[in-house]
Order: structure tokens, then C-alpha cells, then sequence
């Protein structure tokens, strides 16, 4: 059974930081695409960050570059996202989710055509950024 636990979610003030964590457990991909996609009421899911498990390459949305920072430790399965400057519109759940990587990174874990997010993901963490 594949397991993705998620964590530190929280109410912050605009301009604030979070880290979300996340560790994944039972899934058998040799090359992988880790990271977070987040939804909100009324908006379109958006992958916001992933790495890749084979060269540590990342992919980030347009809207969070040079905000967040991804990183991951591939011996634990484990995702972590630095979120600094946080902003309203990023009010969102955010959810950990894993998929086979076999071509570009950025669509690896949404179906560009659909939005449904592929592979595994968990229950999510709410972050809040109040203004």
C-alpha cells in the first residue's frame, strides 16, 4: 500500500514562512517524479514544485519561483518544501504526491489535459496565509 504523509501546514501572516514535509512509503518506481500539488476553492489544481528522484532536477510554478525551495532525501523518501514570502493566494491545500517519471518533469504528476493528478498522493495539508 502506498502511504504519503504530509505535515506542517498552518494559519500564517502574509510574508511568513512554512515547511511542509512529507514521507512516502510503498511505491516501487525506480526513476520518480516527488512533490506537491496544491487546490483551492474555485481554482484550478496547480503542481506548485517536484524533483525528480534520478538527477534532483526540479520544476517550480511560475507563481512560486524563487519563494519556495524543494528538496528531498531519495534514501528516506522523503519531500520537503520551504515555502518563504508566503501571499494569500497561496491559501490552498497542498497535497504530496509521487508518480513515475519516464519524460519532462512538469507534467509528470498532473494530466495537463484533465488536472487529475497522477500517481499517488495523500490526505493534504491546509496552509492559510492571512493578510
Amino acid at each position: 500500500e502506498v502511504q504519503l504523509q504530509a505535515s506542517g501546514g498552518g494559519l500564517v501572516k502574509a510574508g511568513g514562512s512554512l515547511r511542509l514535509s512529507c514521507t512516502a512509503s510503498g511505491f516501487t518506481f525506480d526513476d520518480y517524479a516527488i512533490g506537491w500539488f496544491r487546490q483551492a476553492p474555485g481554482k484550478e489544481r496547480e503542481v506548485v514544485s517536484c524533483i525528480s528522484s534520478r538527477d534532483s532536477s526540479t520544476y517550480y510554478a511560475d507563481s512560486v519561483k524563487g519563494r519556495f525551495t524543494i528538496s528531498s532525501d531519495n534514501a528516506k523518501n522523503t519531500v520537503s518544501l520551504q515555502m518563504n514570502s508566503l501571499k494569500p493566494e497561496d491559501t490552498a491545500r497542498y497535497f504530496c504526491v509521487v508518480n513515475a517519471l519516464n519524460g519532462d518533469l512538469a507534467v509528470a504528476l498532473i494530466d495537463v489535459r484533465t488536472g487529475s493528478p497522477l500517481g499517488y498522493w495523500g490526505q493534504g495539508t491546509l496552509v492559510t496565509v492571512s493578510s
